[in-house]
């Protein structure tokens, strides 16, 4: 099943990869329609998923990534629309330079060509995956989780019919229609069919497919993500920017998972923070020093400091200035999201500097860590490696460059 999938997605990607950039967007506008469309029977596949999601016992933050509602369907028809508006990276020329000897050599963007994207919980990713490959003129495979497989399967049916008769190849966008193991192991090992592979989802997940895969992987989404709270900065800001990043939505990879305070202010904003972030449902584990300002915090292991919650949890470490935060950062965090809350631009731009992450923050929560609050559109993921792309994934980042060089009888002395 899986062979034939690729075969017909790499079929579909050579017609794809030369669509006009009209027939692409027309199809995005038609995917967006057919999405506000048919809601209800989207909604309905995803109720049955969530049933089962709370029969297995899943804890909330996690059943908030995988649950449905007009509102989030409209939302996703509106990336599909957003990404339609975006410039067409295909056929565009990067750069253009002429040799001492009169050749003409050029940088041509053109598209990976399949993309194959595996993926936990999140629907929603089903239609950003699709339409984001669809404009960069991917074919896209799509394989989620079991916790979704309904409301995946009536998303992609929807996106894939709607986009055929717009006069997107068939084959473009396919889902995966079984969750067993085997199918996504043998997905990770199709070379000469997929392009690159994309993991959305969890350590677990994305070290299953580094340790499988047989084609390029880029590795998304595993967010151990730090406030560092410097000695000046503006306390009551700080208040809400830690609250917005680690309460709004708690099961997301941009949502704060560790808070570090500066000594000099620990007495004083240690049980001021952890009061409110109590009042909204978080569990707090603190390191020795935090405990003598708020003994009744839990004790923090190591583990947690490596540890991606994913949760209404927190940990909470008290360093002695900007270069301990630093370097507990860089020792601990995933290279996801980190900021700094801080008066002193110096301080801040040593953060920016020392910090080596996708995306550094001041003043401001890691929750903006997204291909639309970018302004990118949507996104396919957001990596956190350094090849071949870095932070939120959209269209541009799922194309590649070719060289064409222009001679008049030039031949090699």
């Amino acid at each position: 099943m899986i062979l034939e999938i690729c075969k017909k997605a790499k079929e579909a990607s050579v017609k794809l990869a030369n669509l006009p950039t009209e027939v692409k967007n027309r199809a995005l506008h038609n995917m967006a329609d057919e999405l506000e469309s048919n809601v209800k029977d989207i909604l309905e596949a995803n109720r049955k998923d969530v049933e089962a999601a709370r029969a297995r016992g899943v804890k909330e933050a996690l059943l908030d990534r995988l649950i449905l509602n007009e509102k989030r369907v409209s939302k996703m028809a509106q990336c599909l629309r957003e990404v339609a508006a975006l410039p067409d990276p295909v056929g565009e020329i990067v750069k253009v330079w002429t040799r001492p000897n009169g050749l003409i050599i050029g940088q041509l963007r053109v598209p990976l060509g399949v993309i194959a994207v595996i993926y936990e919980s999140r629907p929603d990713v089903t239609s950003d995956a699709a339409g984001i490959c669809l404009k960069s003129g991917n074919a896209v495979i799509l394989r989620g989780g079991s916790d979704a497989i309904n409301s995946n399967i009536a998303i992609g049916d929807v996106l894939s019919k709607a986009a055929v008769e717009s006069g997107i190849p068939d084959g473009a966008i396919q889902v995966v229609r079984t969750t067993e193991r085997s199918a996504a192991i043998e997905l990770m090992k199709m070379r000469g069919y997929v392009d690159a592979l994309i993991p959305r989802g969890g350590a677990g997940l994305i070290r299953a497919v580094i340790e499988n895969a047989k084609v390029p992987v880029i590795e998304t989404g595993v967010g151990n993500c730090h406030i560092y709270v410097e000695e000046d900065a503006d306390l009551d800001q700080a208040i809400k920017i830690i609250i917005n990043a680690k309460c709004q939505r708690p099961g997301t990879c941009n949502a704060v998972e560790k808070l570090l305070v500066h000594r000099n202010i620990a007495q004083s904003f240690l049980p001021v923070i952890i009061k409110h972030l109590r009042e909204h449902g978080v569990e707090v584990r603190g390191c020795e020093e935090t405990r003598k300002v708020v003994p009744d915090v839990k004790p923090a292991t190591e583990d947690d400091w490596y540890t991606e919650y994913l949760d209404l949890i927190i940990g909470v470490k008290v360093v002695n200035d900007i270069d301990e935060a630093i370097n507990h950062i860089n020792k601990y965090g995933t290279k996801h999201s980190e900021a700094i809350l801080t008066s002193d631009f110096n301080k801040a731009l040593k953060f920016i500097r020392g910090v080596d992450a996708a995306a550094i923050y001041l003043n401001a929560s890691t929750r903006f860590t997204d291909g639309n609050q970018y302004g990118l559109g949507a996104e396919i993921g957001i990596s956190t490696q350094k090849l071949h792309a870095r932070g939120p994934m959209s269209v541009q980042h799922l194309t590649t460059i070719k060289y064409f060089v222009l001679g008049r009888g030039h031949v090699r002395e």
